[in-house]
């Protein structure tokens, strides 16, 4: 595969790379890069996840050797499923699972649990270099990646040691490329000037877009924050159901979620339905959104682009229950084999409900 070809399939549906020229640089010199995801099992997996298990499977097909670090004592110290190790451990069963029933080639993948990253002393050295090179104001101000506040350090001083632990993940995997949704823009920034200072490779960050919250963003004024902020506040949240869509949902609770989705007429900033048609379903190849309507509203359309839709949503000439019925019955079909890979093991199936019901902000 030729460097323009790598590069289409790293750079799509990305939010922002960091930098474009370093990426070009890299895969010119025909080295074999390695890159990374780290995710907090701490739930089940929901339709917010897609957008990076899509770019997870184009950074493979692109030839990059990829670690997916399965972040559990990082979800430990977030307070996720009450703390209890054994529901984080087993939440990250129902990600592969996922991944599988994507078609996403997981044996082409390294999983790593963060146990493992922990139980080397080399690790913990790391750790405090970083520290070391870094203010606590600078690392407080890191804390919007695991969807806390600054002040919430004062109660919990564990907080601090997380930003710390994401930047020394990367070091400690010898990374070229740090994968995350544009909320994890803080940990990759602190971790592009500590490297400088501490020498260690200094990391590619490809930031994916985040799939707002069903809810949108209501009233408050985000005036004065940065997109990842936003991104951060506002993104679907497995421990909030009404704000997102597990992935083993059956069909009529999709229907009824995304009947009662944020999606005012003519908006498309922060709109969750057209976020999941942009970056979920016309992400697959050959993807038409059909709307069905009465003739008397215009008849039936076939969407082949998300620009055309886009474009009729803004100008009204599509109504929000017309694209809502749509995306539900698109996203149900998509969905719908890893529903099936999901529940079709008792096992799995019990998991799932037990961390359903175990599931914490």
């Amino acid at each position: 595969m030729d460097v323009e070809r790598k590069l289409e399939l790293i750079t799509r549906n990305t939010e922002e790379i960091v930098t474009i020229e370093e990426l070009k640089q890299k895969l010119e010199s025909g080295e074999k890069l390695k890159g990374y995801i780290g995710y907090e099992p701490s739930g089940p997996t929901h339709v917010g996840w897609l957008v990076w298990m899509f770019k997870v499977r184009d950074l493979v097909e692109a030839g990059i050797d990829f670690t997916v670090l399965e972040a559990t004592w990082h979800a430990y110290i977030n307070d996720k499923l009450g703390g209890d190790m054994e529901l984080i451990r087993g939440a990250t069963k129902i990600v592969r699972l996922t991944m599988e029933a994507l078609g996403i080639p997981i044996e082409k993948i390294r999983f790593v649990d963060a146990e493992d990253l922990a139980s080397d002393k080399r690790y913990w050295e790391i750790v405090i270099r970083v520290a070391k090179k870094n203010t606590l104001n600078r690392v407080k101000r890191a804390l919007t990646i695991m969807g806390r506040k600054m002040d919430e350090a004062e109660l919990d001083s564990s907080k601090i040691i997380y930003p710390l632990m994401q930047v020394s993940d990367i070091f400690y995997l010898d990374l070229d490329i740090a994968l995350g949704g544009l909320d994890q823009r803080k940990a990759h920034m602190l971790a592009r000037d500590t490297a400088e200072k501490l020498g260690f490779k200094k990391p590619i960050a490809i930031h994916t877009p985040i799939i707002s919250s069903l809810r949108g963003t209501g009233r408050m004024d985000v005036s004065g924050l940065s997109k990842d902020e936003i991104a951060a506040l506002y993104k679907m949240s497995k421990s909030d159901p009404s704000s997102t869509i597990y992935l083993h949902e059956d069909p009529e609770a999709i229907r009824r979620k995304i009947r009662k989705a944020y999606c005012p007429a003519g908006v498309i900033e922060n709109n969750p339905i057209i976020e999941i048609n942009k970056y979920i379903l016309f992400a697959q190849p050959g993807f038409k959104l059909v709307v069905e309507r009465p003739e008397k509203y215009g008849g039936t359309v076939v969407y082949e682009s998300i620009d055309d839709l886009i474009r009729d949503f803004r100008e009204k000439r599509l109504h929000p229950a017309d694209l809502k019925r749509a995306t539900a019955e698109a996203l149900i079909k998509l969905l719908a084999p890893i529903r099936e890979k999901l529940l079709s093991d008792p096992e799995t199936r019990e998991l799932i409900e037990k961390i359903t019901g175990s599931i914490t902000r």
